[in-house]
């Protein structure tokens, strides 16, 4: 299950390009974040100053992402002086869990593209033109979450759909309106959208350090299906 998270997690926020350095695969992210930068392999013995020769050329970090199984690998890249970030959970569940009840009107709805008070939202929260640029490179079905809460735009998400399963990304509400029900409200509506267009899971990936967000995608019926972590030298 976990193989087609990560499939599904490439489809709907995709690297501007892919490149082969030797057993590597690594993305070209052009300063959309860790995800669509990070280097990966399936090969423990694979050779790390390819990649990290590779990832200069790209001018990025010498950053790789470590899956479940690759501990072997994970040993190497730390005696070679790589530090672990971000330890992230994926997390998934049936669509229609999430998507049951009814939306309190003009709270969460969907559009596509995104509005300018969404781009200026999650311009508050780091999400600026590198990571609108990676959703703008989805080629199949995708919308803007809009959240609102107390008459103004407060919350934005992003969900794409990669065969029958929702993945759902930077989801941001900001800070004063935080923990009053609005990211539940978007996340249902983000399951409404998938649910229409014959998806049947909706996942995410979510730092595990991150409790509320964790503990709210819990009771919306998402269960952890597997992790990642980066090494970065």
């Amino acid at each position: 299950m976990t193989d087609d998270l990560f499939e599904a997690m490439d489809a709907t926020w995709p690297a501007a390009a892919l490149h082969r350095a030797g057993d590597w695969l690594l993305r070209e992210g052009r300063g959309g974040g860790k995800r669509v930068s990070a280097a990966s392999t399936a090969r423990p013995d694979a050779d790390i100053a390819a990649m990290e020769a590779a990832q200069q050329a790209l001018g990025q970090p010498a950053l790789a992402m470590i899956r479940p199984g690759q501990e072997a690998l994970d040993a190497r890249l730390e005696a070679a002086g790589y530090r672990l970030v971000d330890p992230v959970l994926l997390m998934a569940g049936p669509v229609d869990a999430v998507a049951a009840g009814v939306l309190t009107p003009v709270t969460a709805f969907d559009v596509w593209p995104p509005l300018a008070i969404q781009r200026d939202l999650w311009a508050e929260q780091g999400i600026g033109p590198e990571r609108l640029a990676v959703m703008a490179r989805v080629g199949g079905d995708k919308t803007a979450i809009l959240g609102r809460i107390e008459d103004r735009a407060a919350g934005a998400a992003f969900v794409a759909r990669a065969g029958d399963l929702a993945m759902v990304h930077a989801v941001e509400v900001l800070p004063p309106w935080r923990r009053r029900g609005l990211a539940r409200q978007m996340m249902r509506a983000a399951a409404q959208w998938a649910q229409a267009r014959g998806c049947a899971r909706i996942a995410l990936a979510v730092t595990s350090g991150n409790a509320p967000a964790r503990a709210l995608y819990s009771g919306l019926g998402l269960e952890i299906a597997g992790a990642y972590h980066y090494r970065v030298r």
